[in-house]
């Protein structure tokens, strides 16, 4: 299939799963323990993701653009910055980019919740997840740049299972906070199109190179910057959360008023740690059956 139409047809797809996944809330009442099964499953599929299938590809992408080069230049002295080093800083980019999103999301939350305009703390939680969909849709375009039909279908299969519990918790908090049902439908609706948005936007900008060796190599660092974005997303943000519980526990006025919680450190479960060994297994698994163009 034709990479327009791959990209296309994916996200489509995603669209279409993500408002589904959102609005179970609205329609089900699902349990806490099941939502954290989705959770772990969704972490150990970004992780398999990320060291199984896009740090692999991203690694041989880039070596290919640089043997391209090299044959390119076999006469020339001069000698760049080793493939290696990029490979590094793409790793490196993508997951400091994901933390100082994170920082500017709470640091708006907390000024938002502690201020008197009306809705604005809906709209902060609903930027921040939507900024976070938008780089998912990043990893996406990446990997349908790629031209590999396995790691396409494990790169969805990873962000469609880490998007469930985001659109499970967006609708919830908003539902929590009294939001009327139009006005949550509108805050899924942008949830849900910011990845098929910048994964079509992102596989289209990979291939406005004017030669392979361009392509390659914007693909092969798109490819690692994804990674990045995985392996912050999975071990700083989603494990802390479904590996702590916690408790409302207000030790002064102060606290009580801020709705502060502390997390009490726990072991994950014998069903829990499989869940996330079967998640970070799939994708090396699958893995198996890419093959060389």
């Amino acid at each position: 299939m034709d990479g327009g139409l791959s990209v296309t047809f994916i996200s489509v797809a995603m669209f279409v799963g993500s408002f589904l996944l959102g609005f179970i809330p609205l329609l089900f009442r699902l349990s806490e323990k099941s939502l954290q099964f989705v959770s772990i499953l969704g972490a150990g599929l970004l992780c398999g993701t990320a060291l199984a299938i896009t740090i692999p590809e991203g690694v041989e992408t880039s070596n290919l653009s640089g043997l391209n080069a090299s044959e390119k230049n076999t006469t020339s002295t001069e000698r760049g910055l080793p493939p290696r080093f990029f490979i590094g800083v793409a790793l490196t980019l993508g997951f400091t980019f994901m933390f100082v999103v994170d920082q500017i999301g709470s640091y708006c939350f907390m000024r938002d919740q502690r201020s008197s305009l009306p809705n604005s703390v809906h709209i902060t939680a609903t930027v921040g997840l939507v900024i976070h969909a938008a780089v998912d849709g990043f990893a996406l375009g990446a990997a349908v740049a790629t031209g590999q039909v396995t790691v396409q279908v494990i790169v969805f299969l990873a962000v469609i299972l880490h998007k469930a519990p985001a659109a499970f918790g967006l609708v919830s908090f908003l539902m929590h906070a009294g939001l009327e049902k139009k006005y949550i439908q509108g805050h899924l609706l942008a949830f849900s199109a910011a990845a098929p948005i910048l994964a079509i936007t992102t596989y289209f900008t990979l291939h406005s190179g004017s030669s392979l060796e361009n392509q390659l190599s914007a693909t092969g660092v798109g490819m690692l910057f994804s990674a990045g974005t995985f392996l912050y997303v999975a071990t700083v943000h989603v494990l802390p959360e479904v590996s702590s519980s916690k408790t409302s526990q207000p030790s002064s006025d102060q606290q009580q008023h801020d709705g502060a919680e502390t997390h009490q450190q726990r072991h994950l479960g014998l069903l829990e740690s499989l869940i996330l060994i079967l998640g970070v297994g799939v994708p090396m698994v699958l893995a198996l059956g890419l093959q060389d163009d």
